[in-house]
């Protein structure tokens, strides 16, 4: 059962002012917070405020006439921060790029290598271990680049919450450059004494503030081409050349794709349409992405970032990194296999914990709170646990916590011939619902806590021992029973507007593809029709696990189709009135192209609802 939520209906002094842009159009700008005649202009022309836009140009005043984001000079730091590395290039200086084993992480330490070499930089990358070293800068690691003769640290998608890190490597007499996306420590006091580009920094005047850890580091690389003593032509092959992996990173990474973000997302998806990129190509063709269509949004995100994100969670992100820099044929053959096969394993090993976890839920009574705990004898990988707990919560709607063990002393017992663990730490990733404010029920339970972090939705947090876990589990427990206990805690469907079905045709459809590309905070609109008379009803697939719907109001009829989804929606039968929510969809075979409504949820119709 899922409830569902119809958007707020269009003011008419939206439609007042916007009298030549269709009506439905406006609902769904509206829907996204755009209500006002600029704001509505911008997103339509693709556009940013011309005034806060930087035009790059070379030494004869030419300008690029078509990659206009936002001035990168608007970050406080950018300016000093260009000017050290050039500093450092010049004196011939090794730069190393300190990165995070995500997508996200993985292509922004791609594009800045990429960028700095060809401005002559001595640089190398360094991407850490997700289970030996975790999140961020280590001392380790810095000790290593300071033995290696490193003279400056440019970090991509971290290092925001590193303050002790920073200092460390200012000791050892190491320059350092934070480029970050994520949310400054709330005390100014742990923000790190460096230079600093991050769009989440209030003390810069730059207008979008959720860029991805990829489109922060685009920032610096553009940067770097405004003072580059270049020929226009070059400029523009080395932004564009940025521009797939920076469509890549933001979807994976899930923020928000309106403002600035939807634009590096569309012209970097016309990049990845003509992709160059040896490894892409191949990673695309070993995952059978797309048939050769061209790439959508929703490819990068449910196809090619989950490969490369598989590369750390079931090994080391060095395996995406190169697959993303090879320029030999039969390396990158191997390494798009290698990253499909991972894929696979972190598809079959999350599928075990689940149903692990699953085996410790009583199915009679649900729990306000979910917590699945390793066992003993089981070992959950902590690359997959997040992904576990995203399942568990979509699946219950409840707030979910999944825990893994991680024996840190051990040693082996000759005499009765076992292994004896001395110390065990636990891991944990949790996710989240509307009606619970995770990381605000984290925190305040941090006197159990080793480390945490995250957002209302979601965090991440690790625990020394036995004794704290257990007190950290009944305090959380309690705290969800207080809040959640008497809510009706059903999932939400949100939808857009309600259509007829007589409203429905290509030039529409035509008309809404202006929102594209789709993704966190512009999702692909869903639409409902009610009272619908279900005419015919067909099941496909080679175990007829797909159904396929002939739905009609009046004359009017078209073809709706939910894969995999004929086991839940068998008890429906021919002349049921039904009301189903849907995406509008084109489906083209043989040559011919008709409309087609992909099934989102389907309920029997209440006899008052209009039509």
């Amino acid at each position: 059962m899922k409830q569902w939520q119809l958007a707020s209906v269009l003011p008419d002094a939206i439609i007042k002012n916007n009298p030549k842009i269709n009506r439905l159009l406006l609902q769904l700008l509206f829907n996204r917070g755009l209500t006002t005649e600029p704001s509505i202009k911008a997103f339509l022309a693709n556009e940013l405020d011309p005034a806060q836009v930087l035009k790059i140009s070379d030494q004869s005043g030419s300008v690029l006439d078509d990659l206009f984001f936002y001035d990168p000079f608007l970050f406080k730091d950018m300016t000093v921060a260009i000017d050290l590395i050039i500093s450092h290039i010049k004196a011939g200086h090794k730069i190393l790029v300190y990165g995070d084993y995500d997508a996200d992480g993985v292509t922004a330490a791609v594009i800045l290598l990429e960028t700095l070499r060809i401005l002559h930089a001595e640089v190398d990358v360094y991407l850490p271990d997700r289970v030996s070293e975790g999140y961020g800068l280590n001392k380790a690691a810095i000790n290593q680049a300071a033995a290696n003769g490193f003279d400056l640290i440019i970090t991509v998608d971290n290092g925001i919450r590193n303050f002790a890190e920073v200092n460390y490597a200012k000791e050892l007499g190491l320059d350092i450059i934070i480029t970050d996306h994520h949310v400054l420590p709330e005390d100014p006091k742990e923000i790190p004494d460096c230079l600093i580009i991050n769009p989440a920094d209030s003390r810069n005047n730059y207008p979008w503030p959720t860029l991805a850890g990829v489109g922060t580091a685009f920032k610096l690389i553009t940067a770097l081409m405004h003072k580059a003593n270049l020929p226009l032509n070059q400029k523009k092959l080395i932004l564009e050349k940025s521009l797939d992996l920076v469509a890549i990173g933001t979807i994976a990474d899930l923020v928000s794709l309106l403002g600035e973000n939807r634009l590096l997302v569309k012209k970097g998806l016309e990049v990845l349409n003509r992709s160059q990129r040896l490894g892409l190509n191949e990673l695309i063709k070993a995952a059978k992405i797309n048939g050769g269509k061209k790439l959508e949004a929703w490819n990068v995100g449910w196809q090619i970032g989950p490969r490369l994100n598989a590369a750390s969670r079931v090994g080391h992100a060095n395996s995406a990194f190169a697959l993303l820099t090879t320029t030999d044929e039969l390396e990158a053959k191997a390494l798009a296999q290698e990253l499909s096969q991972r894929n696979s394993s972190r598809q079959q090993i999350t599928e075990e914990i689940i149903s692990q976890v699953e085996a410790q839920i009583d199915q009679a009574n649900i729990p306000p709170l979910i917590i699945g705990l390793a066992g003993e004898d089981q070992n959950w990988n902590e690359g997959v646990i997040g992904l576990v707990a995203g399942k568990i919560c979509e699946k219950y709607y409840r707030p979910t916590l999944i825990i893994t063990r991680i024996i840190e002393a051990a040693e082996f017992d000759q005499i009765d011939n076992k292994l004896v663990v001395k110390k065990t730490v636990f891991k944990g990733s949790g996710r989240s619902i509307e009606e619970f404010n995770l990381i605000e029920a984290i925190e305040s339970k941090a006197e159990y806590l080793d480390k945490y972090g995250g957002h209302p939705m979601a965090c991440g947090f690790s625990v020394n021992n036995e004794t704290d876990l257990d007190k950290f589990r009944q305090a959380i427990v309690k705290e969800a029973t207080d809040k959640l206990t008497g809510q009706e805690l059903l999932p939400k469907i949100k939808i857009e507007a309600a259509l007829k079905l007589s409203e429905l045709n290509f030039a529409l459809i035509e008309q809404l593809n202006a929102l594209a590309p789709y993704g966190q905070n512009n999702p692909q609109p869903k639409f409902v029709s009610y009272n619908l008379r279900l005419d015919d009803i067909m099941t496909m697939g080679f175990d007829n696990q797909h159904i396929k719907l002939r739905v009609a109001s009046g004359a009017d009829n078209l073809w709706a189709i939910a894969f995999g989804a004929a086991e839940e929606y068998k008890d429906f039968k021919v002349g049921d009135q039904i009301d189903l929510v849907y995406y509008l969809d084109i489906n083209e075979f043989n040559g011919r192209r008709d409309i087609q409504l992909k099934i989102v949820d389907i309920k029997l119709s209440d006899s008052k609802k209009g039509t």
